[in-house]
């Protein structure tokens, strides 16, 4: 089933870089921003990763929470965390079930190649929970811009 704004996020459950349980419980009544990419230290990921670093503050000026989610363990996020210094959680999906309900499981090409993986795309979900933008054309250099565009109209 295709994610679309409107929809009310699915409920998730996680661990985070400490390995501690992260769930949707936690962010009732919060507005938040989930973005999933592939994989921690790679060039996008991490460009990626430090504009919503650089631009964290703004968006916690306008009532967000961030939560990064790929498929890499909690030892490996926490790795992430400390080299790039960023002050956010980042959940360790391993067994892609988050990534599952919010299908973002799919085909990818890559220098010719086809194969399964996590399509880099982003949530930004009110306080009630409901999904308000999705973006699938992740900018990773000006990330925070294209989120800060969408959530200022």
């Amino acid at each position: 089933m295709k994610m679309k704004e409107g929809d009310k996020a699915p409920s998730f459950k996680g661990l985070n870089e400490k390995g501690e349980v992260v769930e949707s419980e936690d962010y009732i009544d919060k507005k938040l921003i989930i973005y999933f990419y592939p994989k921690d230290n790679t060039p996008g990921c991490t460009v990626e990763s430090c504009n919503l670093r650089d631009n964290y503050e703004a968006l916690q000026k306008l009532g967000y929470e961030i939560l990064g989610v790929s498929a890499d363990s909690s030892d490996k996020h926490q790795k992430f965390i400390n080299k790039f210094q960023l002050p956010f959680t980042l959940i360790a999906d391993t067994e892609k079930v988050m990534i599952k309900d919010f299908d973002v499981w799919g085909e990818k090409k890559f220098m010719g190649k086809v194969y399964d993986g996590i399509l880099r795309t982003t949530f930004v979900i009110d306080e009630k929970g409901v999904i308000d933008h999705i973006i699938n054309k992740v900018k990773t250099k000006t990330h925070s811009e294209q989120i800060m565009d969408l959530i200022s109209n």
